[in-house]
């Protein structure tokens, strides 16, 4: 993370394009607003947009911006994302999920720096830096035709690379004490701490989540654990079932009954109890469950259809 780091760092003092690789909820986010922070825009504003949140038609419009009657109720010319970050960073999140017809409008901004509205004749000039990010192998999507190549080659001026949680567990304290040292952001004045049988299930648990799960982890144990310190029955770290996969469990650490399976499978099946549950919990309403999980309703349904999850409670065997 140091080399990383440094690397982006480096970047940030410059307005080339950088390039943010890894597995959800390893940081990307944080490190774009942090490079943002360390650049000479830091100033100016940081906007971000998931592209995977928008159909075609409305990402054009929400990158872009629309002229006044462009389409019916544009009843005013309204600007798009990259013109509200003027000066700034424009931070494209999930961008191997944009579709191709969008990649070459993007493409002609970082190339000429200009664009045009939505439904428009003028030219509009671009003074923004844009950082990019993706979960996705973009280099493997170029061989399917579903990235540009010549986009990527835009976007990748300077590559960082997260590394998932489990490949950086000597981490894991510094994080647990930096959650742990925010109650007040759950609304919460006490502060808690982790026993020691608690952090030994966090260091033996494979964080399909990476960071992210870790701070929902830790903040339900905050609102939940009646006293001080937190146990590992606070923590609820859930397990993928043997049924899960018929892929035999290729790790398993003494001492502990967590299993460590094909991480895509293993990826993949927590996923989708991690939907499931927060379905049920909410009485299948997705928004509540989106809500809770993090994630933007319209990300929630696409994720839905992908892992092939009924959107409606299970209907009761005879």
């Amino acid at each position: 993370m140091n080399a990383q780091l440094a690397v982006a760092k480096q970047a940030a003092a410059s307005a080339v394009t950088v390039l943010l690789l890894g597995e959800t909820g390893t940081g990307k986010e944080v490190v774009a607003r942090a490079i943002h922070r360390w650049s000479p825009r830091c100033s100016k504003p940081f906007i971000a947009v998931n592209c995977a949140a928008f159909p075609e038609n409305l990402l054009e419009n929400e990158l872009f911006g629309h002229e006044k009657g462009a389409f019916t109720g544009a009843l005013k010319r309204e600007p798009g994302k990259i013109e509200i970050a003027e000066g700034g960073t424009l931070f494209l999140d999930e961008i191997g999920d944009m579709p191709l017809t969008m990649q070459s409008h993007l493409l002609r901004v970082l190339q000429d720096r200009t664009f045009y509205r939505v439904g428009g004749a003028q030219e509009v000039r671009a003074d923004v830096r844009f950082i990019a990010a993706t979960n996705k192998d973009l280099k493997q999507a170029i061989r399917q035709g579903t990235f540009r190549e010549d986009l990527y080659f835009r976007l990748a001026v300077i590559t960082v690379a997260l590394p998932p949680l489990r490949e950086r567990m000597e981490d894991l304290s510094s994080l647990v004490q930096h959650f742990l040292s925010q109650p007040s952001n759950v609304g919460l004045c006490r502060r808690l701490t982790l026993s020691d049988d608690a952090f030994r299930a966090l260091q033996h648990y494979p964080w399909p989540g990476n960071v992210r799960e870790l701070e929902n982890v830790l903040t339900r144990a905050l609102i939940l654990c009646p006293g001080d310190p937190i146990g590992p029955e606070h923590l609820a770290l859930s397990t993928v079932p043997a049924s899960a996969t018929t892929t035999p469990p290729v790790h398993q650490e003494p001492d502990t009954d967590i299993v460590f399976f094909s991480y895509h499978k293993s990826m993949d099946a927590y996923s989708q109890k991690l939907i499931e549950d927060a379905l049920s919990r909410h009485g299948w309403n997705q928004t509540k469950a989106a809500a809770e999980l993090g994630l933007q309703r319209t990300y929630l349904t696409k994720l839905l259809r992908q892992r092939k999850i009924s959107g409606k409670p299970p209907t009761p065997s005879d």
